[in-house]
């Protein structure tokens, strides 16, 4: 089974966006001598504590400082962006970097109402997702000379396209145009379960695949020890809580106590990453098997913020070893 890597450019507490990209890069390079088959990145908005809004230029940045590793989206925000922009920028990337470049998207603003006005300058109150990502697709498709509108760099690039989702809506379209699907069980694992069985049973067969294609997406934070383990994940946990208390910031530093989370938001916290591996390497292992066993996945997208770069290279290691061992 294939295994990828999310990457968020978190900017830990006292760094800068400047030290959070190169991290991304270090972590890019250590992904792909790990076995990683992809390497992906999110865009996010306004978020002091991540790094990778401009989604496309932390591609190129990723697949320049790298070899063989597959680069992309998880996801572009479709929403944010008119279609032909995107495939300009991904048909670039692709012509840049042949058979190398995803390009995952998603229906969500990644950002505040505010900031989403600012990026798309005004508000269709329509949803034109499906009609989008039909658009993208096309400009990335065989060369159209005749046609009006052109993606150049782009067109004939066939650059891979994924849905991405947390609820029925993705899982149906996807189906529907015959599109790989990963699902953000990550942070939203509620209705997983469903999601998968919709895709799956009315998936139909299309000219970029044949069968149905699923991602699962998982929280790891793997160390030493469980107790170790544990208190690193203490970084991530707080800074989901913090921005659900609509308090974003940067990454935080690790605590034993977090006591400052309230009882249901910590509750709360806890649902929203329970899809995750973490502890020993012999937890994550048994974990990820267990995870592999329930919900069958064609491939796994493993992801996780810790505070510390190097502890954060060694829990991507440890979970590469227990993918590669499974």
């Amino acid at each position: 089974m294939k295994y990828s890597l999310l990457d968020l450019s978190p900017v830990p507490e006292g760094q800068t966006a400047a030290q959070a990209l190169a991290n991304t890069l270090d972590l890019a390079r250590h992904a792909e001598s790990w076995g990683y088959h992809r390497f992906w990145l999110a865009e996010h908005h306004g978020m002091p504590g991540i790094a990778s809004a401009a989604t496309a230029v932390v591609i190129g940045h990723v697949a320049g400082g790298t070899k063989t590793i597959r680069v992309g989206s998880g996801g572009i925000m479709l929403p944010n962006h008119a279609p032909l922009v995107i495939a300009e920028q991904f048909g670039t990337l692709a012509t840049l970097y042949p058979d190398r470049i995803d390009l995952g998207l998603g229906r969500a603003p990644g950002t505040d109402m505010a900031t989403a006005r600012a990026l798309r300058r005004n508000m269709t109150q329509s949803d034109q997702f499906p009609q989008d990502v039909v658009e993208l697709i096309t400009y990335l498709g065989a060369p159209r000379p005749d046609a009006a509108v052109r993606a150049v760099p782009g067109e004939g690039t066939k650059v891979p396209v994924w849905l991405l989702g947390s609820s029925l809506y993705g899982a149906q379209l996807a189906a529907y145009l015959g599109l790989p699907y990963a699902f953000a069980s990550h942070f939203a694992p509620a209705m997983l379960e469903e999601a998968i069985e919709t895709y799956r049973a009315t998936f139909r067969p299309s000219e970029w695949l044949s069968q149905p294609y699923f991602m699962l997406a998982v929280g790891v934070c793997a160390a030493q020890t469980d107790a170790e383990a544990d208190y690193l994940r203490s970084s991530q946990i707080l800074a989901f809580a913090r921005l659900r208390s609509g308090a974003p910031g940067k990454l935080p530093a690790p605590l034993h106590d977090l006591s400052e989370i309230p009882a249901r938001m910590r509750a709360e916290v806890d649902h929203a990453l329970s899809c995750a591996a973490v502890g020993s390497p012999e937890s994550v292992k048994a974990q990820l098997a267990a995870l592999i066993a329930r919900y069958q996945p064609d491939e796994i997208m493993l992801t996780g913020m810790i505070h510390d770069h190097a502890a954060r290279l060694r829990s991507f290691q440890i979970a590469a070893e227990a993918m590669a061992a499974l």
